[in-house]
């Protein structure tokens, strides 16, 4: 991390924080961690370009991506810094043990180095001219006395976890990617670098500085107080660990054999995202091809934009991000359905019934009923498969139901006829009982819109304390509370 947030970054914090706040509605106790890697060559060579130091560069890059985060909506337990001393602590610790213990040896590394990406490549894993085969920029050649992890011990272990934990990695690509790798043969890792000055200092020699991706690995349990933290003892397998598709080797292999290591498991998950390009190309500074989420967020809200991220594309593949992409589909799913779903039914209630809930019909939910459990019968497999653009999907069923409703049933007939009053009744009670509905799926994604449409239908309290059920859902908005109006949810984009 060097540099102004972008939609990449945004893209895997969404994802989290979505993941995060269902399984919280769902009724279970989370800890959601996200954070900066601080160290390495990549932000000293910066941080000398813009004449400041490494710790002020990073406390500037920091700085905008808290911001971010808040302006997001993301719900993270924790925001661990690589600099941190409880960090570093760790780091210090964890390299003491394995060296130790012969898991971590001194030797000679010779091998090309990858600053941008902050990797070591083999000679045959190069492409054309000596170039990274990730960023497409030059490697320099290395060789030098290093701290070498004896990566090559565990080659046959990470085979075996794979084996029989097929979900270890997800999607099924990138697993078969991981074992191909693994199978053609694992070498010892360089550890240290020496002469680093900005970095962890090893701790049984002085001259070397820890590895950046060995010092940010850690941080997953380091922000849980391994090794005997309660936090740690709770919460350690992780569920869930999200990356870009473009640091899973050290996420898929290097990782789980650190902590084979260390005699701790593995997380249980480990799925790697796609890309967002522009123009069919990776995001980078270097191509001037990134986009800022911060506008986006100003001028149509931040649910819109992590709404787009998680509906447009199914989570895992790459994405081509374009404006005219993005208004489509704000403009069709949040304007025109979600929206208009709000807008017409609270001044219909406030109409017809006096602005407070009518009592319905008993047993006549419209299909309704049988539609939500149909739809929460699915959620909990969906999700655990990080599948969001699939449950979305899903769930504007319901949407697109509701409004079809309206334009069928036609309230505003009914409301002319005195025998029609208990179907117009029944018919506003199921139109705003989708909508509470709705709010309690849709507050992961949308969390501020949904906390909008919670209110507006009568509902108190704060969406982040409630709990989601899959039985019996049906029928808990109590007849009698007054609904409120509110300005459009999702105000139409002009192109």
């Amino acid at each position: 991390m060097n540099d102004v947030p972008h939609i990449g970054h945004t893209y895997t914090t969404v994802a989290a924080d979505v993941l995060a706040r269902y399984k919280r509605l769902r009724g279970y106790e989370v800890f959601f961690l996200t954070g900066t890697d601080e160290h390495g060559d990549k932000i000293l060579e910066v941080a000398r370009k813009k004449e400041t130091t490494p710790i002020e560069l990073a406390n500037q890059v920091v700085s905008r991506f808290q911001t971010l985060w808040k302006t997001l909506h993301i719900s993270n337990d924790d925001f661990l810094r690589t600099t941190q001393e409880r960090h570093i602590k760790v780091v210090k610790e964890i390299f003491l043990k394995l060296y130790e213990q012969d898991d971590i040896y001194k030797g000679t590394y010779e091998g090309w180095y990858c600053t941008p990406c902050e990797t070591f490549w083999l000679e045959s894993q190069l492409e054309g001219k000596r170039v990274c085969p990730e960023c497409r920029q030059v490697v320099k050649k290395v060789k030098e006395e290093a701290y070498l992890f004896r990566l090559s011990r565990y080659q046959e272990r990470l085979l075996q976890h794979l084996e029989k934990n097929p979900e270890f990695v997800l999607p099924p690509t990138r697993k078969n990617e991981v074992v191909e790798f693994i199978r053609g043969g694992l070498r010892d890792l360089s550890v240290t670098r020496l002469r680093l000055p900005w970095g962890i200092r090893c701790p049984v020699d002085e001259k070397h500085t820890i590895y950046v991706w060995v010092d940010a690995l850690l941080n997953y349990i380091s922000a849980l107080g391994y090794p005997s933290d309660s936090r740690f003892l709770s919460f350690w397998p992780a569920n869930v660990q999200l990356v870009g598709k473009d640091i899973l080797k050290f996420h898929a292999i290097i990782w789980p054999a650190l902590l084979m290591a260390l005699g701790v498991e593995p997380p249980r998950l480990v799925f790697a995202h796609g890309w967002w390009k522009m123009r069919e190309e990776k995001m980078s500074k270097s191509k001037g091809n990134v986009v800022d989420p911060a506008p986006l967020i100003k001028d149509y809200g931040a649910d819109a934009l992590r709404y787009f991220l998680l509906r447009e594309v199914p989570f895992g593949e790459d994405g081509s991000f374009s404006s005219s992409l993005f208004v489509k589909r704000v403009n069709s799913d949040l304007a025109n359905d979600l929206g208009n779903l709000l807008n017409r039914t609270v001044p219909l209630v406030i109409r017809f019934c006096g602005g407070r809930v009518p009592h319905p019909q008993d047993g006549n939910s419209a299909g309704f009923e049988d539609l939500t459990k149909n739809t929460l019968g699915r959620l909990d497999q969906l999700m655990d498969r990080l599948s969001f653009s699939e449950v979305l999907s899903g769930v504007w069923q319901m949407v697109k139901a509701a409004n079809l409703y309206i334009d069928r049933s036609a309230p505003w007939r009914l409301a002319k006829e005195k025998e029609k009053q208990k179907e117009l009744h029944t018919v506003l009670y199921n139109l705003l009982e989708v909508l509470r509905i709705l709010a309690l799926i849709l507050f992961p994604f949308i969390p501020s819109s949904a906390q909008k449409i919670w209110e507006e239908i009568g509902m108190e309290g704060n969406l982040d304390s409630q709990i989601l059920e899959s039985e019996d859902i049906w029928g808990g908005l109590a007849p009698g509370r007054e609904v409120k109006k509110g300005p459009p949810l999702f105000p139409r984009i002009e192109d």
